[in-house]
């Protein structure tokens, strides 16, 4: 099996992205999954271009991105992409859509075809802080986790998707507000190894097509 991560580059003021740093860290191999991975821009349809090359480029059978949640404490495992998009700030490309769809002929969402499920139990029998989670919310990464969704549907039927949120790494929150959420590297790099490996081991496809919300 063949399996993309992609990571986001840092954005909004961060000199790292969690996403990233974990992504880059994980082995070329795990088991019998090959892993690739890719950083790609946080920014608003060029990010969901890079992934889409990268598809191109390793012909995977899953694809997997992630990106930083920076008010959430727990690894957030995501169903459900949304059409619209709402910049509470801008992209690294300086751009601020709002009230926008992210594919205007496209439907109102799309459901992750990874096992959302599985993997957060999986997570959680292994001691680590995660959820299955209904909002990617309207920035860069429920962009992404969209049209990642709507290019699967449309030009790349065999291949499964989906879409993981990850906390600031401890180091990031030192002279942050006190009780900002964080967690430590290593136990977001193993919840990514997780998420691999259950998903390799559900490699069923009929059970997760849950094909478009409209």
């Amino acid at each position: 099996m063949r399996i993309l991560l992609t990571g986001f580059t840092p954005f909004g003021g961060d000199i790292i992205n969690p996403s990233w740093e974990a992504v880059r860290r994980l082995p070329d191999q795990l088991g019998d999954v090959a892993i690739y991975k890719e950083n790609i821009i946080t920014a608003f349809g060029a990010a969901a271009e890079a992934v889409e090359k990268a598809i191109r480029k390793y012909n995977p059978d899953t694809v997997i991105c992630t990106g930083l949640s920076n008010g959430r404490s727990l690894i957030s495992v995501e169903k459900v992409a949304i059409n619209y998009r709402y910049a509470s700030i801008p992209d690294n490309l300086d751009a601020s859509p709002r009230e926008t769809p992210v594919c205007p002929d496209g439907p109102a969402a799309y459901f992750a075809t990874i096992p959302v499920v599985e993997i957060a139990e999986a997570m959680r029998a292994e001691g680590i802080p995660a959820a299955v989670s209904y909002s990617a919310g309207t920035y860069v990464c429920n962009d992404t986790f969209y049209s990642l969704m709507h290019m699967i549907a449309n030009r790349y039927p065999g291949i499964r998707g989906g879409f993981i949120h990850v906390p600031y790494i401890s180091e990031q929150v030192v002279d942050k507000p006190a009780g900002t959420p964080s967690m430590a590297l290593p136990i977001i790099q193993a919840a990514l190894e997780t998420a691999i490996r259950v998903t390799a081991e559900q490699t069923g496809t009929a059970v997760y097509n849950s094909g478009a919300v409209y």
